[in-house]
């Protein structure tokens, strides 16, 4: 059982894994996850007296910090203003010490009265540090960054460092204030992704017309959409044809056509036609809801490299502090410099050094900002440990009908052997078909309501069990069917004629003989062979194709595509049994398809991708990547960002650990000063943020339209 709260007032990343640590201890808990830029709160508990659980997280919460608020969307308004006086508190008290030190910089005084403004100052600058170290006392949070600044200013008071002190704290709250702001303004880019979803529906309902709330809004009603209005549940439309523009959804910039039958999806905006849409899907089951939900909960999913930064953060402190203590205290016994005030100097810069900030906050922003970017082209990730997978995948294995082909599949020739007709073979095949929801199936079944204007009489249908993989056995009209292909007919001992085509061949059998067959054709997709190019490109070593087509489909749709190997005629169990071939340690395996066969393929692999467009709900649920609109081309460009963010994430670890390391070795040599340890920590802080922003921007080598970009 899983418990979701909204957190808010959780000002620092230090104080989400403090508290993430917490609530893992508490009796019941198996897990927790607090992410510090979405304040999302995931807890895995036992069923089991759940009741109890939720009132110990809440208490445990409360205890642990008081100012931390639980959902609660009414108070939301009013903390918004009681934090812009906060701010505007700061830039005030900022302002006043800055000109208070300036002016003691520059004017003379006596001591008493130049010690007297400079507390003054320290006072109003660093309040709220001072208060937080004070409280944090009383809950054994003795190495948090409250406690260490303070620790480190009053020392340097106490060894007559005034200036610094004061200077000091005044620059780590203007690092503070830009660094929030920086974090604040990538949180509102990543969620800008939930704008797209509209807020009412124009209902038609008896010829009358009311716009209602989406959760009042049921499967098969209809709504009618405005030029300029954004779609606000999936549907197909029924009347009317219309330009749609997909951006919001799949970052494509050009329009989209569409007309009477087609499925139009949440979030997209109508452009210049009013169109009727008939809803398929629930307020929570659209588009729009899933990907604010995916995007969201991703965060709790946590990296290998997060998982590592929370563990390295928990050694670096005390590791810092106890070196501090050491350059205080045992190093002047032993050293012939013996001026305990400058090696007390020296430890209170490691004091300053010692907060891991610059990497918690970063590490995970990066990974939040690459998840955006990739929604924001129509590229779902499901968590930060995804991403960083697909950073490394060396091998992709497609499945061909649905995922490497259009799935629009056309009857191009019906046989009938012996005295059977085209007609009859038609109808049975339908007839079996009629319950499965393989996408082949549907087609038959809908060619044939077309072809003779007739539905489907269930009440014909007896005993129907799918085979996955082969096809459907039924008795039709009294008479025992089988409805598949070659390997159903071989495996029952079903006599007959077969035939060799490229295209899907569907055998029907009745009564243990071989009847006829449908032939199915099928388009390969027109982007797959690019796609095929570019992931290469991507470093991408071994692209492979699974299919339970025939043989010949499956060598004429490798070759198109250009893959660099094939199986054929696989049941999903024989699909799991071939990754085997493709799996070895150092190899990390990419799984790409859409039906439901697929399911456990997409579950077991490193990464699934599943096709969104028309991928089933049970692919899509295996997935670990979904791909919104089925455009193969997004696979390089989710590879793409996935690698350009794993980049970032390693970047702003040397980059932070560097400059910590340089300025420690500095100070132990008394040649950095507190200065150049306040820009060790929160200046390094700082940079990191604004370094994660970049993991927002795809990368310049994919245009945002199915095109690939071959420029460099």
């Amino acid at each position: 059982m899983k418990l979701e709260y909204r957190l808010g007032n959780v000002h620092c990343a230090g104080c989400a894994s403090a508290l993430e640590e917490i609530l893992q201890k508490i009796e019941g808990v198996k897990s927790a996850s607090l992410n510090f830029i979405s304040n999302l709160l995931v807890l895995e508990i036992n069923d089991h007296g759940h009741n109890e659980i939720k009132e110990n997280v809440t208490a445990a919460i409360k205890k642990f910090d008081k100012r931390i608020t639980l959902d609660d969307p009414h108070k939301e308004e009013k903390r918004a203003k009681k934090q812009k006086v906060l701010e505007i508190l700061e830039y005030v008290s900022l302002a006043v010490s800055f000109a208070i030190v300036l002016t003691l910089f520059f004017v003379d005084t006596n001591n008493v009265l130049e010690l007297c403004l400079y507390i003054f100052a320290y006072l109003i600058v660093g309040y709220k540090v001072l208060w937080q170290a004070f409280i944090n006392l009383f809950k054994g949070k003795m190495l948090d960054e409250n406690f260490l600044m303070t620790i480190a200013t009053v020392g340097a008071f106490a060894i007559g460092e005034f200036t610094e002190a004061v200077a000091v704290m005044i620059f780590y709250l203007i690092g503070e204030i830009f660094q929030n702001k920086a974090v604040k303004r990538s949180e509102k880019a990543i969620k800008s992704i939930a704008q797209v979803k509209a807020e009412y529906a124009t209902l038609v309902l008896d010829n009358t017309e009311m716009q209602v709330t989406l959760e009042k809004v049921s499967v098969g009603d209809i709504i009618r959409v405005k030029p300029g209005e954004r779609v606000p549940l999936d549907g197909k439309v029924i009347e009317g044809a219309c330009y749609v523009d997909t951006k919001a959804l799949t970052g494509e910039s050009q329009e989209r056509y569409l007309k009477v039958n087609d499925e139009i999806l949440s979030g997209m905006i109508v452009t210049n036609e009013t169109i009727l849409v008939k809803v398929t899907a629930l307020e929570h089951e659209s588009t729009v809801s899933k990907i604010i939900e995916l995007v969201e909960k991703s965060s709790n999913n946590k990296s290998k490299t997060e998982k590592f930064i929370s563990r390295f953060a928990k050694y670096y402190t005390p590791i810092v502090v106890g070196l501090a203590l050491v350059l205080a205290f045992i190093v002047p016994i032993f050293s012939l410099y013996q001026n305990f005030s400058q090696w007390l100097y020296r430890a209170l810069v490691f004091l300053v050094v010692s907060c891991p900030c610059a990497l918690v906050i970063s590490v995970p922003l990066t990974f939040f900002a690459g998840i955006g970017a990739a929604a924001r082209n129509g590229i779902l990730v499901k968590g930060a440990n995804y991403l960083e997978i697909l950073s490394g995948v060396s091998t992709v294995i497609f499945d061909k009908t649905g995922t490497l082909t259009l799935g629009n599949f056309k009857i191009s020739n019906i046989v009938a052997y012996e005295d059977k007709e085209e007609e009859e073979i038609l109808e049975f095949v339908a007839y079996a078909e009629n319950f499965s929801n393989h996408r082949i199936a549907k087609s038959i079944v809908e060619e044939y309501k077309l072809k003779t204007q007739k539905d489907i009489n269930v009440a014909w249908i007896n005993g129907a069990a799918e085979i996955a993989g082969e096809g459907v056995q039924a008795n039709i009209f009294g008479v025992d069917c089988l409805v598949g292909n070659r390997k159903l007919m071989t495996d029952n001992n079903v006599v007959g004629e077969y035939f060799s085509s490229p295209n899907t061949i569907i055998y029907l059998a009745q009564n243990g003989t071989l009847a006829g067959y449908i032939e199915i054709v099928d388009q390969v997709k027109p982007e797959a062979k690019t796609t095929v190019e570019a992931l290469r490109e991507q470093g991408v070593k071994t692209v492979s194709m699974f299919t339970g087509d025939n043989e010949q489909t499956a060598k004429a749709v490798a070759m198109q595509v250009g893959v660099d190997c094939y199986h054929a005629e696989l049941l999903p169990v024989d699909k799991v049994k071939k990754l085997d071939e493709h799996e070895d340690n150092k190899t990390k395996l990419a799984f790409v398809g859409d039906g439901i066969n697929d399911a456990v393929v997409l579950s077991t692999v490193d990464v699934g991708i599943a096709m969104g467009g028309v991928g089933s709900d049970i692919a899509i649920e295996s997935a670990d990547v979904v791909i919104i609109d089925d455009d193969l081309s997004r696979i390089p460009l989710g590879i793409s960002i996935s690698k350009k963010t794993k980049r970032i994430v390693t970047e702003n670890i040397v980059f932070a650990l560097g400059i910590k390391a340089l300025v420690l070795v500095l100070s132990t040599l008394g040649i950095a000063n507190m200065w150049l340890g306040v820009f060790a920590d929160v200046g390094v802080s700082l940079l990191a943020v604004l370094n994660s922003l970049r993991a927002l921007i795809v990368p310049k080598r994919y245009k945002k339209n199915k095109t690939l970009d071959k420029t460099k």
